[in-house]
């Protein structure tokens, strides 16, 4: 085995003990279950509601944060809380798409908690299985973080591309793969029924919108877990911190659409400020790999990504508020299928 590969399975080494991931996946779950049960009859999500949701989605992670801080040491307390900074400001970026499926199906207001929640949960279980495989890639691959590095700076620049071309963009349901494909096998009704994924109609049993939409959101899912997991592995390679950052940015996403609705539309440099991020993350990476190979090669301490990510997000929202201030917020649009 190479010294890099040594060096690359020695620093997967995890505080995640069977016990912790036990109860950490217990909790995410029954977390699950709870919104689900929450959302079981359908209703109007009112701004009190969704911002009680959020203040606990905040504070629990942020507690959590604490613990780790408290439980090993402010290395890997800093280490949580950076991957959970970048990976909420990821979740931003999928909130928005969210947001443009729900108005392309014409979702009611009151299935739209139980479509972000199908989605959560889609994205909860696709990172899991990508967390796990980026976390075998690490271990086996000498090149695994330059590999990573080039993933995440390829996205920035699609980012910064999409962003700097200005072309406003539709998102067309009857060209998305994923709703082309399931009706070539069922035929689909044109008006939901609650929360019900199919009918009966003519004799035959037949796909509701519902069942279209919950299927487009899990597909743009895989779209972000591409770049989302190896972001936060840019940021710490322990793969309990790097599950238990995702499960919390996600699961709190459902009530943060419902604050954040009227804001996303005015957040119009967002994208440029992902790409920073992303392609520091990819910078810090790709030294990250080169210092196991030359030593003289410096590295990026995770306390300076923070204050990096920080004063990147806390720019690109003021310019987008400032620049959105004396006009009516207007709906960006954007491809689903756009990285």
């Amino acid at each position: 085995m190479s010294q890099l590969s040594y060096l690359s399975a020695a620093e997967l080494s995890t505080v995640g003990t069977p016990t912790l991931w036990a109860v950490t996946i217990g909790g995410v779950l029954a977390l699950l279950v709870l919104d689900f049960l929450v959302t079981r009859r359908p209703h109007e999500v009112s701004l009190r509601e969704a911002f009680a949701w959020s203040a606990f989605y905040i504070a629990l992670p942020l507690a959590f944060g604490a613990w780790v801080w408290n439980r090993y040491d402010s290395e890997l307390g800093v280490q949580y809380l950076t991957g959970y900074l970048v990976e909420k400001s990821l979740s931003v970026d999928n909130l928005f798409v969210f947001m443009l499926l729900l108005a392309a199906f014409a979702v009611p207001a009151v299935l739209a908690q139980r479509v972000l929640l199908y989605g959560i949960a889609g994205a909860l279980a696709l990172r899991a299985v990508f967390i796990a495989l980026g976390a075998a890639v690490l271990e086996t691959l000498d090149f695994a973080f330059l590999l990573f590095a080039i993933i995440l700076i390829a996205t920035a620049v699609k980012l910064l591309r999409d962003a700097l071309t200005g072309h406003e963009q539709e998102v067309d349901i009857n060209k998305m793969r994923s709703v082309r494909l399931l009706r070539r096998f069922m035929p689909v009704v044109d008006d939901y029924h609650g929360t019900r994924m199919t009918v009966r109609q003519a004799g035959r049993r037949a796909l509701t919108p519902f069942a279209l939409v919950v299927v487009a959101v899990l597909a743009t899912d895989v779209v972000f877990a591409v770049d989302s997991v190896p972001a936060v592995y840019g940021i710490t390679e322990d793969p309990y911190l790097v599950f238990a950052t995702n499960a919390f940015a996600l699961l709190g996403l459902r009530a943060l659409y419902f604050v954040l609705h009227a804001a996303l539309s005015r957040l119009v440099h967002l994208s440029y400020g992902l790409a920073v991020i992303l392609a520091f993350i990819g910078v810090k990476l790709g030294l990250h790999w080169a210092h196991g190979v030359w030593k003289g090669v410096p590295q990026i301490p995770t306390l300076a990504s923070l204050g990096v990510i920080i004063a990147v997000l806390a720019i690109v929202t003021v310019t987008s508020l400032r620049a959105t201030r004396t006009q009516e917020p207007e709906e960006r649009e954007v491809v689903v299928e756009r990285r």
